[in-house]
């Protein structure tokens, strides 16, 4: 090629990539992103979501207003099934899920038609944390041998939810005598019974949630807290003398099982995009994301509403979502006999 023909072909490119920095630079500018909440306002879910979204746009180009609104349902299954098949796919409708809802179509044949998990974008989690099972203040059961003795009656929410599904492997795997009680909205709802003395307790509570959601059980010590459930064991659960699950598994080929359950905590407030969005858009949410996580003002916010941090960039959740589907088949198969009622 001849010098001025290889002048021509500099400038060319040199053109499409400055229309491309330049598109990158402004891609938000005007728009508003749909914030899908796939949980009731109140809970733990809806509180971390809130909070990042009143700080994404600051780290999105183009700077656009974020727009949170929620969608319950099915433990988000609502949210996910709209996600996957209405959205947009241009990067301005995001969802906040619970991590359930990825793992249910796993364990679950009804979710498999609905969405498929292994196909949303995901751009972080928030949180990669621990669950508790509880009692509240007035219930006679205070520790899991209690519970392993007596009827305890548990609140839940619907097949998919944290709040049934763990409190079925405890049930299963564990022998804990739990009388499970469904159809609650969420978490929030599960606390008002508690104090009602509706129900004594729930399992698949993220502890973060328990430290913001009721701070004063846990300064008067009037929760009993029953378990922890983690792949590890909680620092500060252990200091309160909390035993793990690993203690009361009862049969050896059930540790697997169970183990493939609790993974799901790895993304304990995993954010997604529909499945089709640009690469390069999912690129600038999940910078954003890290951004935000790692932002004065919104960790400030999160020192505030007692919501712990700890953080995953969106490569390394689709890397762990695309391990969990790939489990052996007798792991899958008992996994859903656990968490089944």
């Amino acid at each position: 090629m001849s010098p001025k023909g290889l002048k021509a072909s500099a400038m060319l490119l040199c053109a499409i990539l400055c229309a491309s920095v330049a598109s990158a630079a402004d891609y938000y500018t005007g728009k508003k992103v749909d914030f899908v909440i796939g949980s009731d306002a109140g809970g733990g879910y809806d509180i971390y979501a809130r909070n990042i979204g009143k700080h994404l746009g600051r780290f999105l180009p183009g700077n656009p207003t974020v727009l949170p609104r929620n969608m319950p349902g099915a433990g988000s299954g609502t949210a996910a099934a709209a996600l996957f098949r209405l959205s947009a796919k241009d990067g301005t409708v995001i969802g906040a899920l619970f991590p359930g809802v990825i793992v249910g179509p796993l364990l679950e044949d009804r979710a498999q038609n609905l969405f498929d998990p292994n196909k949303f974008e995901y751009l972080a989690t928030a949180d990669s944390g621990t669950r508790v099972c509880i009692t509240g203040p007035s219930s006679k059961v205070k520790t899991f041998e209690d519970a392993q003795k007596q009827k305890t009656v548990i609140g839940a929410s619907a097949a998919g939810g944290s709040t049934r599904d763990y409190a079925a492997f405890h049930k299963n795997a564990a022998g804990a005598q739990f009388d499970i009680v469904t159809g609650y909205k969420g978490t929030a709802d599960i606390f008002l019974a508690i104090e009602r003395g509706e129900v004594d307790g729930l399992c698949g509570l993220d502890w973060t949630s328990l430290k913001s959601q009721r701070p004063t059980w846990l300064e008067q010590k009037s929760v009993n807290i029953l378990v922890q459930d983690g792949i590890e064991s909680d620092h500060e659960l252990d200091a309160l003398g909390v035993p793990s699950i690993w203690k009361f598994i009862a049969q050896e080929s059930d540790k697997a099982p169970v183990e493939l359950i609790v993974s799901q905590q790895v993304f304990g407030r995993p954010y997604v995009a529909p499945p089709g969005t640009p690469p390069e858009v999912v690129k600038m949410l999940r910078n954003a994301f890290e951004a935000v996580m790692k932002d004065e003002a919104f960790l400030a916010d999160a020192k505030q509403g007692r919501l712990d941090i700890s953080p995953l960039r969106g490569e390394k959740v689709q890397d762990v979502v695309s391990k969990l589907y790939a489990a052996p088949k007798e792991v899958v198969q008992r996994a859903r006999q656990l968490i089944t009622p």
